[in-house]
């Protein structure tokens, strides 16, 4: 009989340890986020588009220990700009509260076949999301939505010649809006 305990805790134990869920991998879940990815700043930039850009889930019980999940998927075009198709993943490592921490990066194919290739040579021509804490689920339920999921931005090289800075209004119509707001204004009063 005690033996049989021992063998079953062990086998507890070594259950926790290896504890896995899944997560929806997407860009976009429709009602709770919607986050593409784009080149340069996300303020002014234009959606990073096709397979000249990939995209890849890490995954980890701290974020100190992140590791690729899945393989990496290339961005869509047209309308699809800055997503990619999404995809179930299986997460292996979440810590003791069934928490995994996740973060979605991405890089130009150009500079680099993996994240990690692109990183080894400077700070450009990748990006990451923030990290996420999910809960991954088992089945039967579906795969856990990464809540929270925000746009980023793939940081070019500034020299690169299809990309330009954010424009800036011009002085005069700034001046233009101004005026007739305190014309409406004025308007309203009288």
């Amino acid at each position: 009989m005690k033996k049989e305990l021992m063998v079953l805790s062990s086998m507890l134990v070594a259950a926790s340890a290896f504890a896995q869920g899944q997560v929806n991998f997407a860009a976009r879940v429709v009602g709770v986020y919607d986050a593409p990815v784009f080149l340069g700043f996300v303020v002014c930039g234009a959606k990073a588009e096709g397979p000249a850009y990939m995209v890849q889930l890490y995954a980890g019980a701290t974020a100190s220990n992140l590791a690729p999940i899945g393989a990496p998927l290339p961005l869509g075009t047209g309308a699809d700009a800055g997503y990619w198709t999404a995809t179930t993943e299986t997460i292996n490592t979440v810590d003791e509260s069934g928490n995994a921490i996740v973060q979605v990066r991405a890089w130009r194919t150009s500079a680099g076949a993996t994240y990690e290739a692109v990183y080894a040579t400077g700070p450009s021509d990748l990006g990451t999301s923030a990290f996420l804490s999910v809960k991954p689920t088992q089945a039967p339920d579906g795969p856990a939505p990464l809540t929270g999921l925000s746009s980023f931005g793939i940081i070019i090289d500034p020299s690169a010649s299809f990309l330009s800075p954010c424009p800036e209004p011009p002085t005069m119509a700034l001046g233009a809006l101004g005026s007739l707001a305190l014309l409406f204004r004025r308007m309203r009063v009288i």
